[in-house]
């Protein structure tokens, strides 16, 4: 079965930039879409941007132009570029695998997260 583990959170100050990767194993990466999404403290799980396998992308609205995720197969790992990051970008980040290609249906497969502080 396919896992997931996202790396890459920290403490950035705001405006900066972060990185973020989630690296699959177990499984063919690369034929499954991959979202990710936040959880700030309080509030729901939200989708934040997904890529498809075929590398077709699509983004929330609160981070469009601001968050990038594109897709490495060869590495089987999965990146979300974040930058001018504002304070409510604060939030605990999780990948997921998508049961098919698309980033449309169920999530069956998560990571442990990994945690965003953007802070003065």
């Amino acid at each position: 079965q396919l896992r997931v583990v996202e790396s890459g959170g920290g403490l950035v100050q705001p405006g900066g930039s972060l990185r973020l990767s989630c690296a699959g194993s177990g499984g063919a990466l690369e034929d499954y879409a991959i979202g990710w999404f936040r959880q700030a403290p309080g509030d729901e799980r939200d989708q934040i941007a997904c890529i498809s396998s075929e590398s077709f992308t699509s983004y929330d609205d609160s981070v469009k132009g601001r968050f990038t995720i594109s897709r490495d197969n060869a590495k089987k790992t999965v990146f979300l570029q974040m930058t001018s990051l504002t304070l409510g970008d604060t939030a605990v980040y999780y990948c997921a695998v998508n049961h098919w290609h698309y980033c449309s249906g169920q999530w069956p497969s998560w990571g442990q997260g990994t945690r965003v502080t953007v802070s003065s």
